[in-house]
């Protein structure tokens, strides 16, 4: 070995030597360090106090004011910022008993934990003008806790580290909007695209299902309690998540379309309270949505229209909703969007052809190829009117009408019990695919009649003619509405001639 190659192995024993003596040393002193105290509280903060807090992380910089007299925070870069309680409390509650793990007494060199340069400060000053401020600084190689200065010349290893509460922005700050948690309305209004009312009555006479308790306004038309329950969810789940501004101008409210919106939907709402007497009473409240979408891009989309008579697929352009009088605009996602502008009648009515409770149905006649087979039904108590029904077939060899067997005759000869939920699945089976007021002039596939214990409607008629070789038109009382799958109408003869033939 010449005596270069000796001197660099030398040279680099010497090294190795040192680099394993600096980690052990660090490694010493930061256990030393971390083994002079733990589990102390070192700084508690009453929220209550406190009249300003600010933070600084990054190019991040936000302040807030308390106005004492309002008991409302203030945006110091911005007075008309609608500011969160809740944001402010959740940041100060990280102080209110800030715990520490280790603590490092009389420190020298902050530089070694990261503290000459901190990667936050925070500043809370207290209505007493007593001030605080809080550097957060590295990680400890040891066990990933963060070192902390709060101003008192020790240095902290956090239980919670702050960081994670502050690291927000201003859009985390806002007190946003809210639209109360109802399950039911009284009413909805809806103006724009949609322009009619529906309003809510139960046990009402404008329908044979008791189920049904929404109603359009003018018609007294039913619709489905399930569809409008479901349009209430997405109301209450509108998604007032990220505003555009939050102080609108006259002129922002012009290109976000509020004031020629797309579609205004007021619903009114049941409140129960209990008053000073421990009694319920029941009030109503009120919340209104406003769509709208930006103008500008609106002109755009109309001015590219190769044909004049073609329409702007507004789901593709920047969509904004208001609540109340707010000032803040949000954005309006896309398929939120298309979910609340899916309101029409067509998109609340029932799908199904019957609607009525099987429970009510006394008699169902069906005629297929100019054949009628009936299905009459008894109460299996019949002193009990809350009874269960049962259903039975009538026959002889032939189709007969039970009502035409003498008393001499054993009824019992005649009929086959029918086991209705299967009739049932088939005929709930047979939903519209679309609606239509277009006249039948197809041949006569099924019709249905069902006998109800109603008095408002003590009867329901289903035609379904065949319209082409995919669908069939449903004519219900004597009225064409909706276009309904032939495969539907097929499985529903097939399940009767089951129990006929």
């Amino acid at each position: 070995m010449t005596k270069r190659v000796r001197r660099i192995v030398i040279l680099l024993v010497i090294l190795v030597v040192l680099c394993v003596a600096t980690l052990l040393a660090s490694l010493y002193n930061e256990k030393q360090e971390q083994i002079q105290n733990s589990n102390e509280i070192v700084l508690s903060i009453s929220t209550d106090s406190v009249a300003a807090v600010s933070w600084e992380v990054d190019d991040t910089a936000l302040g807030f004011t308390l106005d004492s007299e309002t008991g409302t925070w203030i945006y110091d870069d911005d007075s008309g910022f609608p500011t969160s309680t809740s944001e402010i409390e959740n940041l100060l509650s990280v102080f209110e008993e800030y715990e520490a793990d280790f603590i490092i007494e009389e420190v020298d060199d902050y530089s070694q934990y990261g503290l000459d340069d901190p990667v936050m400060t925070i500043n809370i000053t207290l209505d007493d003008e007593t001030s605080y401020e809080i550097t957060l600084g590295n990680f400890s190689t040891l066990d990933s806790e963060r070192y902390v200065s709060i101003g008192d010349g020790n240095v902290y290893l956090a239980v919670v580290d702050p960081y994670d509460t502050y690291d927000v922005e201003l859009s985390d700050m806002i007190e946003d909007d809210t639209i109360a948690s109802f399950t039911e309305a009284t009413e909805i209004v809806f103006t724009g695209v949609e322009n009619y009312s529906i309003y809510y009555e139960a046990d009402s006479t404008n329908t044979y299902c008791s189920d049904d308790v929404y109603f359009v306004s003018d018609s007294d038309l039913p619709l489905d309690t399930d569809n409008v329950e479901t349009y209430i969810g997405y109301i209450r789940n509108t998604g007032l998540n990220d505003y555009v501004t939050y102080n609108a101008s006259d002129d922002e409210l012009e290109l976000y379309g509020m004031n020629n919106p797309v579609l205004t939907i007021t619903a009114t709402y049941p409140v129960t309270e209990t008053d000073d007497d421990g009694e319920e009473v029941t009030s109503t409240e009120t919340v209104t949505l406003t769509i709208g979408v930006n103008q500008d891009e609106l002109t755009e989309a109309q001015e590219a229209l190769e044909d004049e008579d073609d329409e702007v697929d507004i789901s593709s352009l920047s969509l904004y909703v208001r609540v109340n009088d707010s000032q803040i605009i949000y954005e309006l996602a896309s398929n939120r969007y298309n979910y609340l502008i899916s309101c029409g009648y067509d998109d609340l009515r029932h799908a199904e052809v019957l609607t009525a409770d099987y429970s009510s149905i006394y008699q169902l006649d069906f005629t297929i190829e100019d054949v009628t087979y009936t299905i009459y039904s008894e109460l299996s108590d019949p002193d009990d009117e809350e009874s269960d029904r049962v259903y039975y077939y009538y026959y002889d060899g032939e189709v007969i009408d039970a009502d035409s067997l003498s008393e001499d005759d054993d009824i019992s000869n005649y009929r086959v019990e029918v086991d209705i939920d299967d009739i049932e699945s088939a005929i709930d089976a047979v939903t519209a695919e679309s609606y239509t007021s277009e006249e039948a002039d197809g041949k006569l596939e099924l019709s249905l009649t069902a006998y109800l214990d109603n008095e408002n409607y003590p009867e329901v008629t289903v035609e379904l003619y065949r319209y082409d070789g995919t669908y069939c038109l449903a004519v219900i009382n004597g009225e064409p509405t909706s276009l309904v799958t032939r495969s539907a109408v097929v499985d529903l003869i097939e399940t009767i001639n089951s129990i006929v033939l």
